[in-house]
């Protein structure tokens, strides 16, 4: 049977230069920093998201292409909003004739959470999935002010 991938012994042929990626990236990578640029090049799908907040409602918009509304699920408790999902693929192609197997697999996963203010009304939430961007819109409380900013003077 022939061999699908080629080792030359126990290091990567210099052709590949993984091991000069793998310390470039090491040396490169700011460890400390936290945000969705570390986790992208990790391999993980946090998709980006949006929030936007008026006098009368909180609407967050999150990126999730090539995904459909049955694959989110989204709650809130607490004032805490937590939109996740969880998708797995399975594909498998067989050929007797000349004697193969592929199967492929393929997971994603993630889960956002967001700690919304005291003024919203948890009985009037709305959510619905569009060309490839979840909208949820939750509304305020009725009668509720938006808080003014306070300066303090320092001396």
């Amino acid at each position: 049977m022939k061999t699908l991938v080629k080792k030359d012994g126990l290091f990567p042929s210099l052709e590949s230069k993984s091991i000069n990626n793998f310390f470039d990236d090491f040396i490169t990578k700011d460890l400390f920093d936290w945000t969705d640029r570390n986790f992208a090049a990790l391999g993980s799908n946090l998709p980006s998201v949006n929030l936007k907040e008026s006098d009368k409602k909180i609407e967050v918009e999150l990126a999730a292409p090539g995904m459909k509304r049955e694959d989110f699920k989204v709650e809130i408790d607490n004032h805490i909003l937590r939109i996740s999902s969880e998708k797995e693929e399975k594909k498998e192609e067989v050929s007797k004739k000349e004697n193969y197997t592929r199967r492929e697999f393929n997971y994603q996963s993630f889960s956002r959470t967001f700690n919304l203010p005291d003024t919203i009304d948890e009985n009037k939430i709305e959510a619905n999935y569009k060309d490839g961007i979840l909208h949820v819109v939750i509304d305020k409380k009725e009668g509720t002010q938006k808080r003014t900013l306070k300066s303090i003077p320092i001396k």
